[in-house]
C-alpha cells in the first residue's frame, strides 16, 4: 500500500509526471531504434553476428547497446562513442589550460565543453563506424548484403551509424534536460535491462538440463546475486561524516558555539564518483584489443586475445587497476575540498582542531583519500566479480555479467540516482519520499 500511495503522489505532481512521461517516451524511441536494422542488410541472416556477440568483449558491448550491436542496428555503436569523448575531454582538462579555463566559467564554460565533446563524438564515430562495417563483412555471409556496390554500402552505413549515435546522444541530453535522471546513464541502463531476462533464462535452462546443478544452484546464484546488489547499494550510498562546529558573534562580541546543536556533520561519500569510474574504465578497456587487432604479429594477436576475454586474468587485473585510478581521478574533480573549506569559513564553521581555510581543505582532502581507497578497492572487486562467478560457480557468461561488474553497478547506481531525484520532488511538495516511510503530508500548491 505504501508503494501504491507513493505512485499516486508522484502522479499528483504535474511537473514530475511530465518529466517521467518524457523520459519513458524517449527511452521507448531509443529501444525502437535498437531494433531497426541498417538498410541493405538482410535481417534474417544475422545469426553469425549474434553468435559473435554472445560472449567476450563484444558481448559486453552488445549488452550496453541493448542488442543493437548484434542486430546491425542504426544504434549499433550505442552511446559508447560519447562516453569515450567525455573521457578524453575530462582527461585533457587536466593538461590543457583552455579547457581548465572553461571549467571555471560556470554554465557558459560547461556549454562550450559539451560542444567540444559532441564534435569529438562525431570524430570517434567516424572512426569506429568503418570498423563495425568491416566486422559485418567478415562475420556475415555475402548474401546478407543487398546492395551490389560495396562502396555505396560502406559510405551510407557509416553515415547512418554516425547519425544514430548522435541521435542517441541527443536523446540522452533531452532526458537530462526535460526528463528525470541522467539521460546518458539511463540509455545504458535500459540497454542492459533489455538483455537481462534472456540471459537469466539461458542460464536457468543450462542449470536444469544435464549436470548443471538444477534449481538448487539457481537459488544459490540468486542469493549471491542479491547479496552483490546489496553490497553495491551500500557502496553507492555509504558516507563518512566529519564533525563540524559552528560559531557566530553575539551582541556582546563573544562567540556562541554550536548554534545548530552539539555538532553538525559534513557527509563525505565512500564512493563519491558513483559508477563513472566503471564506465570510464570499461570504455578504455575496448582500446587494447582494437589496437592490437590491427597487427598480424604473434604478440599483437596474443594481446588482442587476452583483452578480448572479459573473464580472463589479465583483462580483470588491468580493469581493476583502471577503476581504482579513475575513482581517485573522478573524486578529485567532483569533490571540491577547497570550495567546501571556503564555504565553511564564510559560514563561521570549523572542524575542531583544524584551522579554517587551507588546513581545512588539506584535512578534507586527506579524509577523502583515506575513504576513497577502500571504496575504490570494493568497487573494483564488484566489477571483476563476474569473472569469479564464471570460474568458480560455472555461471553462464551472459548471466555472469549481472553478477556485479559494469552491468550491475550501472543498474544500481543509475536506479539510486533516479530515485533520489524523484525523492527530492516528493519532499519538496511535502510528500514522503521513495526512500522514507511515514504518512503523507498535505501537498503544497
Amino acid at each position: 500500500m505504501k508503494f501504491i500511495d507513493t505512485i499516486k503522489n508522484i502522479w499528483k505532481i504535474e511537473e514530475l509526471k511530465n518529466r517521467i512521461l518524457v523520459t519513458l517516451g524517449l527511452l521507448l524511441v531509443y529501444r525502437f531504434g535498437a531494433q531497426v536494422t541498417l538498410p541493405a542488410i538482410d535481417a534474417t541472416q544475422l545469426a553469425n553476428l549474434s553468435a559473435q556477440a554472445d560472449g567476450g568483449l563484444l558481448g559486453l558491448l552488445n549488452a550496453f547497446t541493448g542488442g543493437a550491436f548484434s542486430n546491425a542496428s542504426v544504434f549499433a555503436l550505442g552511446i559508447m562513442p560519447y562516453i569515450s569523448a567525455s573521457i578524453v575531454v575530462q582527461l585533457m582538462g587536466i593538461a590543457i589550460p583552455y579547457l581548465q579555463k572553461l571549467q571555471k566559467e560556470g554554465e557558459s564554460g560547461r556549454r562550450k565543453i559539451n560542444q567540444i565533446t559532441r564534435w569529438l563524438t562525431i570524430a570517434i564515430t567516424l572512426v569506429q563506424g568503418p570498423g563495425y562495417i568491416y566486422n559485418l563483412f567478415v562475420t556475415l555471409p555475402s548474401s546478407a548484403f543487398v546492395l551490389e556496390s560495396q562502396t555505396l554500402f560502406v559510405v551510407s552505413s557509416v553515415i547512418i551509424i554516425s547519425a544514430g549515435c548522435i541521435f542517441a546522444m541527443w536523446l540522452g541530453e533531452k532526458i537530462t534536460d526535460k526528463g528525470i535522471g541522467n539521460g546518458i546513464s539511463l540509455l545504458i541502463m535500459v540497454g542492459i535491462i533489455a538483455t537481462l531476462p534472456q540471459s537469466f533464462l539461458q542460464n536457468l535452462l543450462s542449470r536444469v538440463s544435464g549436470d548443471g546443478g538444477g534449481m538448487i544452484m539457481v537459488l544459490i546464484e540468486l542469493a549471491i546475486w542479491f547479496a552483490i546488489i546489496l553490497g553495491s547499494v551500500l557502496l553507492v550510498m555509504a558516507v563518512r561524516q566529519i564533525p563540524v562546529q559552528y560559531a557566530r558573534r553575539t551582541a556582546t562580541g563573544d562567540y556562541e558555539k554550536n548554534i545548530f546543536g552539539s555538532r553538525q556533520y559534513i557527509p563525505l561519500k565512500l564512493n563519491a564518483s558513483g559508477v563513472m569510474p566503471i564506465i570510464f574504465a570499461q570504455a578504455i578497456m575496448f582500446i587494447p584489443a582494437a589496437v592490437a587487432g590491427l597487427s598480424d604479429s604473434e604478440t599483437s594477436q596474443g594481446i588482442a586475445a587476452a583483452f578480448s576475454d572479459i573473464f580472463g586474468l589479465w583483462y580483470n587485473v588491468v580493469f581493476a587497476l583502471l577503476i581504482i585510478v579513475f575513482t581517485y581521478f573522478y573524486t578529485a574533480i567532483t569533490v571540491p575540498t577547497n570550495k567546501m573549506a571556503d564555504d565553511l569559513k564564510r559560514s563561521g564553521g570549523f572542524i575542531p582542531g583544524i584551522r579554517p581555510g587551507t588546513e581545512t581543505a588539506e584535512y578534507l582532502d586527506k579524509i577523502m583519500s583515506q575513504i576513497t581507497l577502500p571504496g575504490s578497492i570494493f568497487l573494483a572487486f564488484i566489477a571483476i566479480f563476474p569473472a569469479i562467478a564464471v570460474k568458480l560457480l560455472n555461471v553462464q557468461q551472459g548471466w555472469a555479467l549481472f553478477f556485479g561488474g559494469t552491468s550491475l553497478l550501472i543498474l544500481v547506481g543509475v536506479a539510486i540516482d533516479t530515485m533520489q531525484q524523484v525523492n527530492s520532488y516528493l519532499l519538496n511538495r511535502h510528500y514522503d519520499g521513495l526512500m522514507k516511510t511515514g504518512k503523507n503530508r498535505k501537498a503544497v500548491a
